[in-house]
């Protein structure tokens, strides 16, 4: 982040840019900001202007019936207004409590809406890690907005009332003694007052507003020691799965060393530094100005006073109302001073933001056979991965037809589920075609062509909701239609004994009356809702990799009875699994190096396939 300071165009367009998203998806949120910071900001003068009023009254006329009436209008119309802000307070606190939730969540609706090849990135998740922390430990970028909105709806309210109130006392006359107090009422002394208390004013947000200015840019600093803290701080700690290694490795202690070795708060800091130095002399010589301004208006207004300019009410008016005015305009250039640091922030926002779709939308609906009958053929298809200059795939050519099955083996890194993203379109071919009954997959709708595939994931994982609302994958489901495939995935007795059947809650984060679920029992709910869309395409990528050989091969076994007339596609590089296979792709480094039968592979001794059976074959038997 450089040290100079943005442009004032910069400044508004960026800001302008921010506010309209925030108001397009939560107006609330202004308005009731709005309406609770200016009645609050309201209040406050009009009790001065009673106030004074009453003060004048009993040092002057003391007419009891308008002292009666004026007490009794202030109690009215302070109690109403009170009564008001403390309905908008309540409106506006409601929708602050919400705001980080609602910032993250348009973060990750543009997560959800960009190309998987561009979330898969890790410089993707470095740019939204810094999106999140300069709004975590400064308040900056997108969550800036509603701080500044605040201070705005705050500074232009206090301006204006402070102005209705003090305006007199710079225009009353001041009669004439034949001294120097005469002098109070030139217009030319009245100017140099009026200028020094501007001068005065503007100095303190200056020097506020460059002290804010040097911390805010040490956001580089503060970047790892978020990341570490977020880390070593939290997430390891809070995660259940680390829980066995923390204890028997003490990986705390290794924790404390990052954590004291990143932490961008302490006191030897950089930004502790700056706070003890130049920050600190800037921020408490803003103070010292602020209690000089303080001292000018009382000064000024006594005097005048004392000259008999006005009375005794009007001078706590005045104070009170030039005060307040002071601290408003203070907070309105503050407010100036903030816009302009938040550029920086907001330009790193909006470059996550504004990150484009790579890959082409399509325009074809994706036909939606009765008979199942699909083709897929891959077409010297080779790919790189964005920013590697290896190929993860190299020249592959295949076809195969819905309703088979296949199976596609290897050794780990060499290409199997590369293979699987290309065809369901998370990645585009970087050379080469896939095509769906002789129609490029690119031309297809984005989303309908993903419609026709059911994926159980190596890394598939569950959510701490009720089981139904898991194989649905929504919260409204058909409970008839996820019991079947429940059933069917081999997940019956357990379902028979659960307490709340589909409606039970899995894990304990949510509901105390959860229940813990076996890996084995995750891995069939997961196969459940693969088959709950009824998808023509059932894709297994390794999800029983923790299981031991003969399980898999059961597991595989039962779950080819239930795919029925779906195209199954295995992912495995165990071979068990691969008998039931009509056909069998073989990966090497990135390319198909033999397709055939388990039998036709096996019996080819100078294959890769053959190898690797009988490495493997010490595994599959029983005994």
């Amino acid at each position: 982040m450089e040290n100079k300071k943005a442009s004032w165009g910069d400044a508004f367009r960026l800001n302008w840019r921010a506010a309209r998203i925030w108001f397009s998806q939560y107006p609330n949120m202004f308005y009731s900001a709005a309406a609770d910071y200016g009645l609050k900001t309201i209040l406050p003068y009009v009790t001065i202007w009673f106030s004074a009023q009453i003060i004048d009254e009993f040092t002057g006329n003391r007419d009891p019936q308008r002292l009666l009436k004026l007490v009794v209008l202030t109690l009215i119309v302070t109690t109403v207004m009170a009564l008001l802000q403390a309905a908008a307070h309540r409106w506006f606190v409601s929708q602050r409590y919400t705001r980080n939730g609602r910032a993250n969540k348009m973060y990750a609706d543009k997560l959800l809406d960009m190309d998987y090849s561009v979330m898969d990135r890790q410089e993707t998740y470095d740019l939204l890690t810094r999106v999140r922390n300069s709004g975590s430990w400064g308040a900056w970028g997108l969550v800036n907005i509603n701080g500044s909105f605040e201070m705005l709806m705050e500074a232009v309210p206090g301006i204006l009332g402070a102005v209705v109130l003090s305006v007199s006392m710079f225009t009353a006359k001041v009669p004439t003694h034949g001294n120097w107090l005469d002098h109070l009422g030139n217009p030319l002394v009245v100017l140099g007052v009026a200028v020094l208390l501007v001068a005065l004013t503007a100095l303190s947000a200056h020097l506020t507003n460059h002290a804010n200015h040097i911390m805010s840019i040490q956001d580089r600093n503060f970047a790892l020691g978020n990341r570490t803290f977020n880390f070593f701080g939290w997430t390891i700690i809070s995660d259940r799965s680390r829980a066995l290694d923390f204890r028997a490795y003490r990986q705390d202690k290794i924790c404390a060393d990052y954590l004291a070795g990143n932490d961008g708060y302490s006191w030897n800091s950089i930004s502790g530094k700056k706070a003890r130095g130049v920050c600190g002399i800037m921020w408490g010589t803003a103070r010292v100005v602020d209690k000089l301004f303080i001292g000018v208006i009382y000064g000024y207004v006594c005097l005048k006073a004392w000259a008999g300019a006005f009375g005794i009410g009007s001078v706590t008016q005045y104070i009170a109302a030039i005060t307040a005015l002071s601290r408003s305009v203070s907070l309105l250039l503050e407010l100036l001073g903030r816009l302009r640091n938040n550029v920086s922030y907001l330009e790193t926002t909006f470059e996550f933001f504004d990150l484009p779709h790579e890959m082409y939308q399509g325009s074809l609906t994706t036909e939606k056979r009765s008979d199942r009958q699909y083709q897929v053929e891959f077409r010297d298809v080779s790919f790189k991965y964005p920013g590697s200059d290896q190929w993860a795939l190299r020249h592959v050519n295949m076809k195969f037809e819905v309703g088979r099955r296949l199976a596609v083996v290897g050794q780990n890194g060499s290409g199997k589920t590369t293979f699987i993203k290309l065809l369901c379109r998370l990645y585009d071919p970087t050379e080469g075609q896939i095509l769906l009954n002789g129609i490029d997959i690119r031309k297809y709708n984005y989303q309908d062509y993903l419609a026709i595939f059911s994926v159980v994931f190596q890394d598939f994982q569950l959510l701490a909701f009720p089981l139904g609302q898991n194989v649905a994958a929504a919260k409204d489901y058909d409970p008839v239609r996820a019991e079947d495939c429940l059933r069917k995935a081999g997940f019956g007795d357990r379902l028979d004994s659960l307490p709340d059947g589909l409606e039970t809650c899995l894990y304990r984060e949510f509901d105390q009356k959860g229940v813990e679920i076996s890996g084995g029992e995750a891995q069939k709910i997961a196969i459940a809702r693969a088959l709950y869309p009824d998808a023509p395409f059932i894709i297994l990528d390794e999800p029983t990799a923790a299981l031991d050989p003969i399980a898999e091969a059961e597991i595989y076994s039962k779950f080819d009875e239930i795919a029925g007339d779906k195209t199954a596609i295995y992912i495995s590089h165990r071979l068990s699994s691969c008998r039931f296979c009509d056909d069998i792709l073989v990966f090497d480094q990135g390319r198909v190096i033999q397709q055939g039968s388990h039998e036709e592979l096996v019996a080819d001794e100078s294959g890769k396939y053959h190898a690797l059976w009988h490495a493997q074959a010490q595994y599959y038997t029983k005994g």
